[in-house]
């Protein structure tokens, strides 16, 4: 039996973090095993299972960081480019869920009569390039789904250039900060659509609670992508420090970074069994629905 008073700090982080991750992925295969025992409309629920994957995923990875927490810069970079390709995929992913509920089809030039000519307002910057007020059709519909598309494509890109480059013993910090504008940028793009097409179906999407599904996926997206920011202005300022000869500050901060992103990913795959539950396709929810829509 172990002595639990015995252990150190260290001992004890270890075994929170692969608790956490082990919670995180009990509660989604929790809701995975509902939906593939509920299997009644594999498109949507398809895309229901890679978004719910997403918390486990990061979870995993971060894990892995935590147990090579002397690992190279570009090891890590290659765990944090794992997590950012799945989730330029979950984007995307969403945008096709919620498309899904709307009975939209852009492969087949599907648009339901009753949401064209619906108006979308764009707000600064996106009025640099786009009139402020345009009206919804096939073309609007489709760039969209582009905005969207396009960090799926940007973000693996991007990865794949910063790891060849950081291997091959060239990559300044000019160029990190190169890419790290890039990829916000893309990734502020494909969000700015998904806030769009949210405010202009609300009324339709909200028996489908999308709001609690986004949130989902933005808490993850930026929650751990501000807190990221936060350790390296903590590194900055020399709050944060290494006490060990074996160990860079910059491993130290991955470390508390894989820590706090194992621990945060239970809480998400909580609220995701919630957002995401399989009551619509097992008939518990139906007639709910079915109300809320009258």
């Amino acid at each position: 039996m172990m002595d639990l008073t015995k252990l150190k700090p260290p001992q004890i982080t270890f075994y929170c973090s692969a608790f956490s991750v082990l919670l995180t992925v009990h509660f989604t295969i929790q809701l995975v095993s509902q939906h593939l025992f509920h299997w009644k409309n594999p498109k949507e629920q398809k895309a229901i299972l890679i978004i719910v994957l997403m918390a486990p995923i990061y979870a995993v990875v971060s894990f892995i960081g935590l147990l090579e927490v002397k690992g190279s810069e570009t090891f890590f970079l290659f765990l944090e480019s794992i997590k950012e390709c799945y989730e330029a995929l979950v984007i995307a992913k969403f945008l096709a869920l919620m498309y899904s509920y709307l009975n939209i089809s852009m492969s087949k030039n599907i648009v339901p009569d009753g949401i064209k000519g619906r108006e979308i307002h764009h707000s600064f910057p996106m009025t640099l390039f786009q009139p402020h007020v345009v009206r919804l059709d096939h073309h609007t519909l489709k760039l969209l789904k582009y905005w969207t598309w396009q960090f799926v494509v940007i973000r693996p890109v991007c990865s794949t250039l910063m790891i060849a480059l950081q291997l091959i013993g060239f990559y300044p910090s000019w160029l990190s900060w190169t890419f790290t504008i890039i990829v916000n940028f893309s990734v502020s793009l494909a969000l700015y659509s998904l806030v769009i097409f949210y405010h202009v179906f609300a009324k339709e999407l909200a028996p489908h609670n999308p709001l609690a599904k986004f949130l989902c996926i933005k808490g993850i997206v930026f929650f751990v992508f501000w807190q990221g920011i936060a350790l390296d202005i903590l590194v900055a300022m020399g709050i944060i420090k290494s006490h060990h000869f074996w160990l860079e500050v910059e491993q130290i901060q991955e470390a508390i970074q894989n820590v706090l992103v194992c621990l945060e990913m239970v809480i998400f795959a909580v609220v995701q069994k919630h957002a995401y539950h399989a009551g619509p396709y097992s008939g518990e929810t139906k007639k709910k629905l079915d109300k809320k829509t009258e």
